[in-house]
């Protein structure tokens, strides 16, 4: 039995992904056929992040089914197993209903988590997890170099957040992180037929693009957006308090630095992100995965064998 179609489009912030998803569910439907577009980027699921996640309007949108954007509250972190739960059973609703979803994003990990499955590590105990917050990082690095060389070898001595998840796995379970990701667990990957595409766009283009948004933004609503997520009171360490923009932002609210240096950090900070991105997706996904380099997007062309197939059944 063939295996049900999904459509995925990836790559930096500021390439172009949501206009090209909705492009390829136009398509679709115009082949016979529904579609869904689902939100793999980690700003995007929380509803506080409309301006400064870059979340498509509902103009933009053009009347395709989005989901998951906005549909966390920025009180609640989004970790990638828990958005890969939500999609894969978005994926599996839109099979049932004979309908293509199509994954968009820029979050690697979302991607790969629901994919590959994740690593079924068991709860960290609260004790062994108080006691690796509290160590400075160069100790925990010292500590992992024994609970787990290989991981400490790999990982930067300053890489506070890396180092202290792979001690309290190792402390805590008695196993090493990469002995629990070795047992990957629950991914679709095996499952569906992917069509895959990766946005390459060049870099100075790209970067012209970050700069330019991120001036929009501010325009446009976001020194409102974060002055509403300050007011709430949350934790500092919280994934939507940490995004791009909201430290920069809260900053020049808090009168540490004027507007210009603001817009100056989050462009910057935009701009740092978007090269990470890139790097990671001409680097780690599977070499079957398209790429596109030039900025014209054709479903018809970058999708010929998905809407063929389509057409077929």
């Amino acid at each position: 039995m063939a295996r049900p179609p999904v459509a995925l489009i990836a790559g930096p912030t500021a390439s172009g992904k949501s206009d090209c998803a909705v492009r390829l569910a136009q398509a679709i439907v115009a082949a016979g056929r529904e579609a869904v577009v689902i939100n793999a980027d980690s700003a995007q699921v929380y509803a506080d992040l409309r301006v400064l996640s870059a979340r498509p309007s509902d103009a933009e949108m053009a009347g395709v089914p989005h989901r998951l954007f906005g549909a966390w509250d920025g009180a609640s972190a989004c970790s990638a197993a828990d958005w890969a739960l939500a999609a894969a059973k978005l994926v599996a609703e839109t099979h049932a209903q004979g309908g293509v979803p199509i994954l968009v994003g820029g979050t690697g990990l979302y991607l790969r988590t629901l994919l590959d499955g994740i690593a079924p590590v068991p709860a960290i105990d609260a004790a062994v997890r108080a006691r690796v917050r509290g160590m400075a990082v160069a100790d925990a690095h010292a500590a992992l170099v024994v609970a787990d060389p290989d991981r400490a070898a790999a990982l930067a001595p300053a890489d506070a957040a890396r180092v202290q998840r792979a001690l309290e796995v190792a402390w805590s379970t008695g196993r090493t992180l990469g002995a629990w990701q070795a047992r990957r667990e629950g991914g679709i990957g095996d499952a569906v037929d992917l069509n895959s595409l990766v946005l390459l766009p060049e870099r100075g283009w790209l970067y012209e693009r970050c700069d330019r948004r991120f001036s929009t933004m501010l325009e446009h609503g976001a020194i409102d957006e974060v002055a509403a997520l300050l007011a709430r009171g949350l934790d500092a360490n919280l994934p939507v308090m940490r995004a791009i923009g909201v430290p920069q932002i809260a900053g020049f609210l808090r009168g540490e630095w004027g507007r210009d240096e603001a817009l100056r950090q989050g462009a910057q900070a935009t701009r740092n992100y978007a090269k990470r991105q890139y790097t990671w997706f001409r680097h780690q996904p599977p070499a079957g995965w398209g790429r596109l380099e030039e900025r014209y997007f054709d479903p018809e062309v970058h999708f010929a064998t998905l809407l063929r197939d389509l057409r077929l059944t």
